[in-house]
């Protein structure tokens, strides 16, 4: 590119689990620009630490059960982004909306306000998580979503078959496929191979409807029937972390199952190296992070096939695919797979592929062609 940009990046304020895909996306996004100017908030300020270089400007959000209180802190929100976009736009070639989609419809209008050209990267879809959560707010902010979608100049999707996925072929015209997604393989790699693990499955991640956490662990008493053997492991934070106690203590699984919460991110590494089999049972993904992690890490995965799961799952070659989120079927191919031969070659196979195909310069490359095929700065 001959000519550099300036990007502007603006998330809804972040949770911990947002903060390092915000990352990934704006080291990629440095050498492709003159300037980056981020907006973002609550958990996202951290990284005003690590990327010196960009300009940092922070928004606070308060989550709330009550309903009041949440559409109100969620539209403060949003008056607080478009009022600092609205001051950056002179310094700002483009934007790009990044996570929590639905929180940034007035910054969306405010940025066409200034004429601004929007991208607006669908990390996952947030109509989709919305209904999968049962949200009492789902109808308008499924409106929200489509609002966005019509009002972007440029969708950026994980996959191609999302397009199809989320019912998006009315926007097909203005869709680009790429990620941001890279690993620092001196950190995700094979510390000890499949062979040398005990049976110790597990899922990662966010505790939310959506992810089919509930359903992964109704499957544990289905499975320790056939298989006493086996043990669990859970590790992430979320909403549905009491229901998911309090179902442990019914069932009296404390002894077969370890729970540790949150996992600091510098840490993951060491435990995706003890568990034999990650379990993914989405009800709706873009393209999950822990699931690449895993696989760098030598963990065999099962997955449902949603979102980019299957561009990097393939069943019996780099992984294993769920036909559904039900505990019966997510307990029939715990099973399976440990039964499967020629496990830690497929491990292998799978960490191949995420060499091959999510490293640092794949991702510029990607970003790169986004950019020069669309701004026409080439």
């Amino acid at each position: 590119m001959t000519r550099r940009i300036c990007i502007g990046v603006a998330t809804f304020p972040l949770v911990e689990s947002g903060v390092i895909p915000l990352s990934n996306l704006l080291d990629v996004l440095n050498p492709l620009s003159d300037n980056i100017y981020v907006i973002t908030g609550n958990s996202g300020v951290a990284l005003a630490e690590k990327h010196k270089g960009a300009n940092f400007h922070s928004v606070n959000h308060k989550t709330d059960r009550n309903t009041f209180a949440r559409i109100s802190n969620y539209i403060w929100a949003q008056i607080s982004i478009s009022f600092k976009l609205a001051k950056l736009s002179s310094k700002v070639d483009v934007w790009l909306f990044f996570l929590g989609e639905n929180g940034l419809l007035l910054p969306m209008l405010t940025a066409k306000l200034f004429r601004k050209r929007v991208m607006l990267c669908l990390a996952s879809y947030d109509m989709r998580v919305s209904r999968a959560q049962q949200d009492s707010l789902s109808v308008p902010l499924t409106l929200v979503s489509r609002i966005n979608l019509a009002l972007s100049n440029r969708i950026i999707l994980y996959s191609e078959k999302l397009v199809e996925e989320w019912n998006l072929k009315k926007y097909r015209h203005k869709i680009a496929i790429g990620h941001q997604h890279f690993l620092d393989f001196e950190n995700f790699k094979v510390l000890k191979f499949l062979e040398k693990r005990d049976s110790l499955v597990g899922y990662v991640g966010r505790l939310s409807s959506e992810k089919g956490v509930l359903d992964f662990v109704r499957a544990i008493p289905i499975v320790l029937e056939k298989r006493p053997d086996i043990e669990f492991f859970i590790g992430g934070d979320g909403h549905l972390r009491g229901g998911i106690e309090q179902y442990i203590d019914n069932n009296v699984l404390r002894d077969k199952i370890h729970f540790v919460g949150w996992i600091p991110h510098d840490e993951l590494s060491e435990y995706l190296n003890n568990l034999k089999l990650l379990v993914l049972p989405s009800y709706t993904e873009g393209l999950p992070g822990i699931l690449l992690e895993a696989m760098a890490c030598g963990t065999l995965a099962l997955a449902t096939s949603v979102g980019g799961i299957p561009d990097v799952v393939k069943d019996g070659e780099t992984g294993f695919i769920l036909d559904n989120n039900s505990p019966e079927c997510i307990a029939e191919n715990i099973i399976r797979v440990l039964n499967y031969p020629n496990l830690g070659a497929i491990a292998m196979n799978a960490r191949s592929l995420i060499e091959q195909e999510f490293s640092y310069e794949k991702a510029l490359e990607n970003y790169r062609s986004i950019l020069a095929s669309w701004t026409q700065f080439t």
